[in-house]
């Protein structure tokens, strides 16, 4: 069978068991629309938890970036790992003892201001809608190369599937989803690799392969790092493994990503609200450790999935004839993932250091005198020709490979599962956070509990007409997307929490000043670099290592201004005190 219709039975398979769990776990409640009635085991938990953490940035774009980037792609896996050991330390059980169903909640009650709240609901509407539009750029790049339709027809339906099962089920029916997406999105990541890893270097251990000599052709009894570190600089690049130096990022900005993604894994409201939906403080301390070990199945896998991936890529396609070039090449230029401009009209496929494109890539929709998609506004300066999106490189890595179509069908149903998952999350933290923080706290407090689902599953439907439009666009490849969403959660989020837990002192008007100043300066930092055109004028740090410096301002701004204004009541700092020792605390705290 083709890929096509292998691509049509994975997806649709796994597509009914989705809808057929929302379908099931469907809720009458705000408790199980908002946190699954706080019924969910830790393993169940955990492996939804994981779910909704490894998005299509972690499925589908961080090995695409360790691919084109070697060593300094590996910020990514380091940052979103670690951060998930301040989660389980730090986060989990505080914020399950303490009861509440989302961030803003926290933020209202623990600094006693409906103007804490609100912030605090801004921002987290603001850092979900930034990384929901990575989620929907992966659904359609998986859609427009495996269901063969455009990109934005594949983001429409992805929109109406989290709609359905995200409307219907709330936190429960995405919970169970969720744990079905962890099994597809780990088996399609799996698979492919073990096969690779098999195929190169005669290791079916993907993590060892990756250290490990190739077992055929031309580089046979070579490491496969040492290989590619050979090619890559054959061809202009910085060596594969190489560190710091000249063509890689500086250290000071490795540092801040790395930080960045860390301390924002522990600030994203959507991860965060996993906790409330286990029984106890006892079962979100599991949760976290069997969502590490979950994630890290996948994370040790990365690496060598990204190494197999440019070496087989450079060797099928760098200084071949374009009439021979191999079938994913073509397949995937019609998804304009790829495209191809013959600059000194020889007919062979050049890939070297340089930008094939100004900018972004501009397709004419015709096709140049031997079939390929043409670049209108390619530069002549450098011998680079061809133009290979990042984020293809996993779901075209078993084509690349030459492996069984329904492999490569595997792959398109593990990037949907990825993405999916993680959009659904999201965009319950964003229906949530209006329909409970914003209409019943704020503005409806006789509210009965069909109008605010009903209000919940509005916003949803509202929420998803939003995100599918930065899906269409999206402001830079997926993880870098998801990165920015990273460094807002990081500026806003994780100080404010930390301070919540284990300051006293720390009050209302320090909290409102520092979410403000953090999120406002990474926010125009990452605009002034992305959108206008300027340059990293702070210390060189990148837009995506800026929310460590926003962090640091929100820390000192929400010490200093709370020092200088009325402590917090005596009932805020009690409860402070009650937080800080879970240690045999069942439910959450109720008030």
């Amino acid at each position: 069978m083709s890929i096509l219709t292998w691509t049509y039975i994975m997806v649709g398979i796994t597509f009914s068991i989705y809808l057929g769990i929302a379908w099931v776990s469907r809720v009458k409640t705000t408790k199980g629309f908002y946190v699954a009635g706080g019924g969910v085991s830790p393993l169940a938990n955990g492996m939804a938890t994981a779910a909704d953490w490894m998005s299509a940035a972690s499925f589908i774009s961080m090995a695409g970036l360790i691919s084109f980037l070697g060593y300094t792609g590996s910020i990514y896996l380091l940052g979103w790992t670690g951060g998930y050991v301040l989660l389980a330390l730090l986060l989990a059980p505080y914020l399950r003892k303490f009861g509440k169903y989302t961030v803003p909640d926290f933020v209202g009650d623990r600094y006693y201001s409906d103007v804490a709240r609100f912030v605090a609901l801004v921002c987290a509407i603001f850092v979900s809608f930034t990384y929901v539009a990575g989620q929907m750029r992966g659904v359609g790049i998986v859609f427009s190369r495996f269901l063969e339709v455009d990109v934005n027809t594949g983001v429409l339906i992805g929109m109406a599937i989290v709609f359905f099962y995200s409307s219907l089920g709330g936190m429960k029916g995405i919970t169970y989803t969720q744990v079905a997406q962890y099994m597809v999105l780990i088996f399609a990541y799996l698979i492919p690799a073990i096969a690779i890893s098999m195929q190169i270097t005669g290791n079916p251990i993907p993590q060892l392969g990756f250290g490990g000599t190739i077992a055929n052709g031309v580089d046979t009894g070579k490491y496969l790092l040492e290989t590619l570190d050979g090619l890559n600089q054959d061809l202009g690049f910085s060596a594969y493994t190489q560190a710091f130096g000249p063509g890689s990022k500086t250290m000071l900005d490795v540092f801040c990503i790395t930080l960045a993604l860390m301390v924002g894994t522990a600030g994203l409201p959507h991860v965060i609200v996993r906790f409330y939906t286990v029984p106890n403080v006892r079962g979100a301390r599991l949760s976290a450790g069997y969502a590490l070990l979950f994630i890290a199945i996948l994370y040790t896998t990365a690496p060598a999935v990204a190494s197999f991936a440019r070496y087989n890529m450079i060797n099928t396609i760098n200084d071949t004839a374009y009439s021979e070039a191999p079938n994913w090449v073509k397949n995937w230029e019609k998804t304009g993932l790829i495209a191809w401009m013959d600059k000194n009209n020889d007919g062979i496929i050049q890939y070297r250091t340089g930008d094939a494109f100004a900018g972004n890539p501009d397709f004419s929709g015709e096709t140049g005198p031997l079939g390929q998609r043409m670049i209108t506004n390619a530069p002549t300066d450098n011998g680079n020709e061809i133009y290979i999106d990042r984020d293809i490189m996993v779901l075209a890595n078993p084509e690349i490979a030459n492996l069984p179509a329904w492999v490569i069908a595997l792959v398109a149903a593990g990037g949907l599962a990825a993405a999916l998952s993680t959009a659904s999350g999201l965009l319950l933290v964003i229906s949530s956070s209006i329909s409970h923080d914003l209409y019943y706290r704020l503005i409806n407090r006789q509210a009965t509990e069909k109008q605010r689902l009903t209000v919940g599953r509005v916003m949803i439907g509202i929420s998803v007409f939003i995100a599918g439009y930065f899906g269409i666009h999206p402001p830079g490849f997926v993880a870098q997307v998801v990165a920015f969403a990273f460094g807002l959660a990081a500026s806003s989020f994780f100080p404010i929490i930390v301070l919540g837990i284990f300051s006293k002192r720390t009050n209302k008007e320090g909290a409102i000043c520092g979410m403000i100043a953090g999120i406002c300066f990474t926010f125009f930092y990452i605009v002034n670099i992305k959108f206008m055109g300027g340059t990293a004028w702070f210390m060189g740090i990148s837009a995506e290592g800026i929310g460590a410096v926003g962090m640091v301002i929100n820390f000192v701004v929400t010490l200093l201004v709370s020092q200088f204004t009325p402590p917090p009541p005596a009932d805020v700092q009690e409860l402070v005190e009650s937080i800080r020792f879970p240690r045999g605390a069942g439910a959450g705290i109720e008030h």
